[in-house]
């Protein structure tokens, strides 16, 4: 096994000394050379670097060459998700929506019943993992982390199709499929395995369900007794339907057209996108919004109180409490300015079955968080350039109402997103038509050769 004492730790720091003397990068040639770090403007806002169809996320507008904040509209194809979710949720018999929000994503356009009996039928086939892919490629070699083995699974699926280089439409459209109806069954069995192995823990397997959607398949595969409520099922399938896309700048699906954008197979394109979500800047904030709650309420003497409140979130700012990063987590978006209209619905929706579970207490706590974390920012940074609540502050939350483990967090984004991010590849593949790649300007000096013996 490689560990921290395969290699020398006096060694390394040495060599770490000697990197950081030879490669530092002053802060002021960014702004010296006007470069764009993390591909953003000076105000914050997104350099455009292409043309989709797939997903606009708006959260303000220039106004005299100033952002105005404005509230947060997100639209798949062109449909607001506002309407998507009411449409399915609003009905005398309401019924599961991310199956033709995926459908919608790949290929722009709602189904009609018909088609979405087909898509349906589809996902139902392509469910079950190939033969022996759960033994050999999962319970195998556990790991401790459910999104690395996610991304090394979809590596692995290559080794299992007869055709997986060809990236004509067709060919990249059936891979998509099957990725989108295979990743929960990869997620659940990678989860009960790292239960059994790193926590000790009852390990149960529980194939996927014909006639059950995505959600309730999910549901079923991670509880032991497989019992989940309709309510219970129908709240997934709106976090499911919320993280499905969210354009083409995010760093994860930006990974994928970037991948895409060279040519290279789906399975190398979507894994990188996995491992570009794994990170704690973009996938994993809901389990740091759980963290800091769990700060509030221990550090808190009355959370129910809006002054303590406002008084510990005013320390943490300041790098006090909590873990002292000067962060509220939650809190703030690249686009979005007045509002995230998927943490609006998620409120809108998991508020019911929070107070049920007893979740009710941490659910108003956050709310505080939302309402006070905004003038509390703009009182320290001495500047209002509009910040509200994003989706992180309430799906950690959310998922722990139903009972959901924060290792699957993360991997539960990660199921949801490969609707969006395989929509972008086909996009990139058929118009891109252009490999990706930005200029880095370099600003070490020419240096002549040095022979060995002189060095």
């Amino acid at each position: 096994m490689f560990t921290d004492a395969t290699i020398s730790k006096d060694i390394i720091k040495d060599l770490c000394e000697e990197l950081r003397n030879n490669t530092r990068i002053e802060t002021e040639r960014y702004r010296h050379y006007d470069i764009k770090r993390g591909l953003r403007n000076a105000d914050g806002s997104g350099v455009v670097a292409g043309l989709t169809r797939v997903c606009n996320v708006h959260g303000y507008v220039m106004n005299e060459g100033e952002k105005e904040p404005i509230d947060g509209e997100l639209t798949y194809r062109g449909v607001n998700v506002n309407d998507l979710v009411d449409g399915y949720t609003r009905r005398r018999t309401p019924r599961f929506g991310f199956e033709e929000t995926a459908y919608l994503l790949l290929f722009g356009k709602l189904p009609n019943r018909e088609q979405l009996s087909t898509f349906n039928s589809l996902l139902q086939n392509c469910r079950e993992l190939p033969e022996f892919f759960a033994e050999d490629m999962i319970l195998k070699s556990p790991s401790p982390s459910v999104m690395n083995k996610m991304q090394r699974s979809v590596l692995s699926f290559y080794s299992y199709d007869s055709n997986p280089d060809d990236t004509s439409t067709e060919n990249v459209l059936r891979q998509s499929i099957f990725l989108i109806a295979t990743l929960p069954s990869v997620m659940a069995y990678a989860y009960q395995v790292k239960r059994r192995v790193y926590d000790h823990a009852s390990m149960v397997l529980h194939p996927p369900v014909q006639g059950l959607s995505t959600a309730e398949n999910i549901l079923y595969s991670l509880r032991s007794d497989g019992q989940f409520t309709d309510e219970e099922a129908r709240l997934l399938d709106i976090c499911l339907m919320l993280h499905a896309e969210h354009g083409g700048g995010n760093c994860s699906t930006f990974t994928s057209r970037v991948l895409s954008s060279s040519g290279t197979d789906t399975y190398g394109a979507i894994s990188a996108a996995i491992g570009a979500l794994k990170g704690p800047r973009h996938g994993g904030a809901n389990i740091k919004v759980q963290e800091m709650l769990g700060y509030m309420q221990g550090e808190i003497a009355d959370p129910t109180d809006e002054a303590q409140v406002k008084d510990y979130l005013r320390k943490m700012l300041r790098g006090e409490v909590g873990d002292r990063s000067g962060l509220i987590y939650g809190m703030g978006h690249a686009v979005y300015t007045k509002s995230d209209p998927r943490a609006v619905l998620l409120k809108k929706y998991a508020r019911d079955l929070a107070e049920k579970k007893g979740f009710g207490d941490e659910f108003e706590l956050l709310e505080k968080v939302e309402r006070l974390a905004p003038a509390l920012v703009v009182e320290k940074t001495g500047r209002d350039t509009g910040i509200c609540a994003n989706v992180d502050l309430y799906s950690g939350l959310v998922y722990r109402t139903l009972g959901i483990s924060p290792d699957l967090f993360t991997p539960l984004f990660a199921v949801a997103r490969t609707a969006g991010w395989c929509a972008h590849r086909i996009e990139e593949l058929t118009y891109g038509n252009r490999i990706i790649r930005p200029a880095y300007k370099s600003v070490v000096p020419r240096t002549p050769y040095v022979d060995l013996d002189n060095r």
